[in-house]
């Protein structure tokens, strides 16, 4: 398996999603579960009884050690009830959230607030959402789910590299240099870091190195560098991008988002067959596409181009991108049912999930699309549209639920720090001892 994952292999993969992309657009939407009124309201009761009960727990007054983490058993003991009421799930899925997903999100904040105290709860956020998507392909690909330094180290490279390639407040000089440097140590150069900025990226690709050396898994690396590249490609989003035909806008969201799960599918054990790296990619496709659609109106804001803010640019509605899309989020459900591993209920839940990201980010830009259609998938939602855009402001921000949960959770209790990975690059050892202390 030498060398497959190169970028002529990436092209290949992103011509074929595009295909599947566009015959996604050539059919109506089969549709999902239907929800009436009422059942959309006891949902909505049981969602806010929810988030008022983390909300007590965690915005409580300053705390003994010992009585923060009382609060913490106090505010998982809420879960299943609000997993049951608010998302309708049963037994098995409830327990994947409970004892895999939301471990797995407090254990990399933990470690990363640990390691770096100066990253935002935002960053912290991102990070762990990447954390739950390679832990998710672990059990579709045969593997036990829990947390790896690998899986620590990539998680964190969105924060410390993605996002400092999407600021706008640097210069693409800054940029370029930067990427040509992140290049070459993701080719095995043992390069200085040269700021504080580096030294934390390099020690992240340290993680991946420690876990995976480069002469036995070769493919990690590979994909490491194919994410890389889409990365580069992907600054002609920002803004300035006006020369992109919307197939080119089309092309650069697959090829990031593919290669980046594609790497999370590459990181569960150091190598992929052909089903799973195509399942990984086609995954990464549908995830970047959702979030274009979620950032639709602060991509309009910035004047960043995508297919969905170029189409509202247009004075567009955004109703055929998104069935196509709906679509699209099907044929990958249909692509995981295929694989010999994973349970049903996580199989459920991960098509649940994929198909309620799209009907949220609808609900939080309602007016990009017609009446009728928001009849239509409102239906298929498991909350009223309005319920989730006024929850929504809750849910984000500094000080969102999000925020409030990452606070709650930063104590470590005993044994939680079994297992974190002690990172090596370009920061100190001294300093990084003291990083990483607990």
């Amino acid at each position: 398996m030498d060398d497959i994952y190169n970028w002529r292999w990436v092209e290949e993969q992103v011509e074929e999603t595009i295909a599947t992309w566009k015959g996604c657009g050539l059919r109506p939407w089969a549709g999902g579960p239907r929800f009436s009124r009422a059942e959309q309201k006891q949902r909505e009761k049981g969602y806010d009884d929810g988030l008022r009960a983390v909300e007590r727990e965690a915005k409580k007054a300053p705390r003994t050690k010992a009585e923060r983490l009382a609060a913490q058993r106090r505010i998982v003991e809420t879960f299943p009830q609000f997993a049951a009421i608010a998302l309708g799930l049963e037994g098995e899925a409830i327990g994947l959230l409970n004892d895999g997903f939301l471990p797995i999100g407090t254990q990399l904040a933990r470690w990363a607030r640990a390691f770096d105290p100066t990253l935002a709860t935002e960053d912290l956020i991102q990070a762990c959402r990447n954390a739950w998507t390679a832990c998710g392909l672990q059990p579709l690909m045969g593997e036990r789910m829990g947390l790896t330094p690998s899986i620590v180290g990539y998680s964190l490279l969105y924060p410390y590299s993605d996002n400092y390639l999407d600021h706008l407040g640097i210069s693409r000089a800054e940029k370029l240099e930067f990427s040509a440097r992140f290049r070459d140590r993701l080719r095995g150069d043992r390069l200085a870091s040269r700021n504080a900025h580096e030294a934390s990226v390099w020690a992240m690709v340290g993680l991946v190195e420690d876990e995976f050396p480069r002469m036995i898994y070769p493919q990690v690396f590979d994909c490491l560098l194919a994410i890389h590249r889409a990365q580069e490609l992907s600054i002609a989003q920002m803004k300035g991008a006006g020369d992109c035909t919307d197939a080119e806008l089309l092309q650069i969201s697959c090829a990031k988002g593919g290669t980046s799960v594609l790497a999370d599918a590459c990181l569960v054990r150091g190598w992929m067959n052909e089903d799973e790296s195509r399942l990984g990619f086609e995954w990464g496709a549908l995830l970047q596409l959702g979030d274009d659609l979620q950032d639709v109106r602060e991509d309009l804001a910035r004047g960043s181009a995508t297919l969905f803010s170029r189409a509202v640019a247009r004075g567009e509605k955004l109703d055929g991108l998104v069935m196509q899309l709906l679509n699209f989020s099907d044929r990958v459900s249909e692509r995981m049912e295929r694989m010999p591993h994973g349970t049903a209920a996580l199989k459920g839940l991960l098509r649940m999930s994929w198909r309620n990201l799209i009907l949220m980010a609808v609900g939080n830009a309602q007016e990009y699309f017609s009446k009728a259609l928001l009849r239509e998938l409102e239906a298929s939602s498991p909350f009223r549209f309005d319920f989730l855009r006024a929850r929504s402001k809750r849910l984000m921000g500094r000080q969102g639920l999000y925020g409030v949960l990452i606070d709650a959770f930063m104590e470590v209790g005993e044994g939680d720090a079994e297992g974190l990975p002690v990172a090596a690059g370009g920061v100190e050892a001294a300093e990084l001892a003291a990083c990483v202390s607990v």
